[in-house]
């Protein structure tokens, strides 16, 4: 998946190791910039090209609060968009309706791109976070046939 997440700066700051303040002590009228600088256009600006600034989401990971993760599955994955649709991360990537794989900077483990998957078997599957992606992929379920009545 080489050039999926194409920048250096993607996923670089581990939100919650930064000191925090609470809800009464942030600064009041405070602005949190997405972009450094002034930005035209920047719909029309490809995401990696984009000079997001050091607070956002693009350039913060939460990846070290995910305790099981979402592996994958190209060859049984049907492309619908279900799991890209309810992300509530938007961590599923998908380029032209077509599945690519996890953002795993942003994505948080809470399996519901799994519970959403209309294949069987499905093509999103939770393992341990420690568990390799090939491992994985090994231990796969295989296709259940219906039971004729």
């Amino acid at each position: 998946m080489k050039g999926v997440l194409p920048t250096d700066r993607r996923g670089v700051r581990e939100l919650g190791a930064e000191d925090l303040v609470g809800w009464d002590e942030v600064t009041h009228g405070v602005v949190l910039n997405s972009f450094d600088g002034i930005v035209e256009d920047v719909a029309q600006v490809a995401p990696e090209e984009r000079p997001y600034s050091d607070f956002n989401s693009y350039t913060a990971t939460v990846a070290s609060w995910r305790v099981i993760k979402p592996v994958y599955n190209r060859d049984i994955c049907i492309d619908c968009q279900n799991c890209w649709v309810w992300c509530p991360d938007t961590s599923i990537i998908s380029r032209d309706k077509q599945m690519l794989g996890i953002d795993y900077d942003h994505c948080k483990g809470c399996g519901v791109c799994v519970e959403v998957c209309p294949t069987n078997p499905k093509s999103l599957l939770m393992f341990a976070e420690a568990q390799e992606p090939e491992d994985a992929l090994a231990k796969w379920p295989e296709k259940k046939k219906k039971e004729k009545k």
